[in-house]
């Protein structure tokens, strides 16, 4: 039975013609999170760098390998701008970021104190290169004390090329990886991760520095505590960023559930990629779904399709997302910002949107997705 022929009452149409949602966040059920709970109850230790807390840092820097030190905030902007002060950066000196980006970025540099610097990302990458940015130095509207590459929607950079970079420039790296938890494996770099229930690996709202410097983390545990290094003197100018025992415990339920939920994400990610594949035009990050996943799926398209694809798309009820705009360097606060020119961000901003995706996925939202695009990029099948 085609769809034109079928016979469906209005419960039925509705909804079929349910919007498919861009995002689905799922954290652990309270099942899964109350043996925590339990523990904090018997402990009675509610934040301040309780045993669950120390208990999922250790996990999560294990990931890194041996000699990495974790240390968590209340989100990852936090997690960057605090970074970026340990680091004793000169006040109003420059910090090259993307402008293709998510705003918490360029927030962070002008909460260290730093003034962002707006460079252009590699076309192909979608991220700053840093033999590009090394070049871009000589040509910098006054001193570049550090760089921020961001891993764009979770694909990592080259971190090899960013170490090499830093060890040829002594311009400082921090890699900006909110949303590359499952990609991210390496603190050789400063790196930050994000947590939010956005993420691939949520807890709500929180992040992580992953890092080998031991100097570096414990000036930042410093800062999310008011300044405390084991007394009670401030022994510097600090803020209150510590994640509590609560926050801890759905994140160490979400890491027990991480092995099996990684595998969802791939097999969603595979689903969508085959369908999908019958629209050439539409084109998927460099080993998206095959080499690492993530929580959201941004595709590039033709270049200047992005908007007629997306009225096409929420037309035939599937939701859509610029994640990050058409860039920082044109929101209003970052207006007095110095930037080089950037064409491939204007590009990407014309020719990448956000497709629906989720951890359950299912196949009828798949096709519908599938067939959505097929029709908004006629006879590129």
């Amino acid at each position: 039975m085609t769809r034109t022929s079928a016979i469906r009452t209005p419960l039925a149409e509705t909804a079929a013609r349910r919007t498919v949602q861009v995002a689905r966040p799922r954290l652990p059920t309270a099942e899964a999170i109350l043996p925590y709970l339990q523990r904090i109850d018997a402990a009675r230790w509610y934040s301040n760098f309780g045993p669950l807390l120390m208990e999922l840092e250790a996990r999560l820097a294990h990931r890194f390998g041996d000699g990495a030190q974790v240390v968590t905030t209340v989100n990852a902007t936090q997690a960057l701008t605090l970074a970026l002060k340990a680091m004793d950066l000169p006040a109003g000196s420059l910090c090259a970021t993307p402008s293709w980006t998510f705003v918490a970025t360029a927030h962070a540099v002008r909460q260290a104190g730093l003034i962002p610097w707006f460079v252009d990302v590699d076309a192909e990458t979608w991220m700053l290169d840093p033999a590009a940015v090394r070049e871009r130095l000589a040509h910098a509207p006054g001193p570049v004390s550090a760089v921020i590459p961001v891993a764009a929607f979770g694909h990592m950079p080259d971190l090899d090329a960013w170490r090499a970079f830093q060890d040829d420039t002594a311009v400082r790296v921090l890699v900006d990886a909110a949303a590359a938890f499952d990609a991210a494996s390496d603190a050789s770099l400063p790196i930050v991760v994000s947590l939010h229930a956005t993420k691939v690996m949520g807890l709500g709202e929180g992040g992580f520095l992953a890092t080998r410097d031991p100097d570096l983390a414990r000036q930042v545990r410093r800062l999310t505590s008011f300044g405390f290094d084991g007394t009670r003197e401030a022994l510097c100018v600090a803020t209150n960023a510590k994640l509590s025992e609560y926050a801890a415990a759905v994140g160490l339920a979400a890491l027990d559930g991480w092995p099996a939920d990684r595998l969802r994400w791939f097999m969603a990610a595979q689903a969508l990629r085959g369908a999908v594949a019958a629209v050439p035009q539409v084109r998927f990050q460099s080993g998206w779904g095959a080499r690492w996943t993530t929580s959201v799926c941004v595709v590039g398209l033709p270049d200047g399709t992005a908007d007629t694809v997306e009225t096409v798309l929420r037309a035939e009820g599937v939701d859509t997302r610029r994640w990050w705009g058409e860039g920082c360097h044109l929101g209003a606060v970052f207006a007095d910002c110095p930037r080089d020119r950037l064409p491939n961000t204007e590009r990407l901003a014309r020719s990448t949107i956000g497709l629906p995706f989720a951890i359950d996925l299912t196949a009828a939202q798949v096709g519908r997705v599938a067939e959505a695009l097929a029709l908004a990029l006629p006879g590129q099948t």
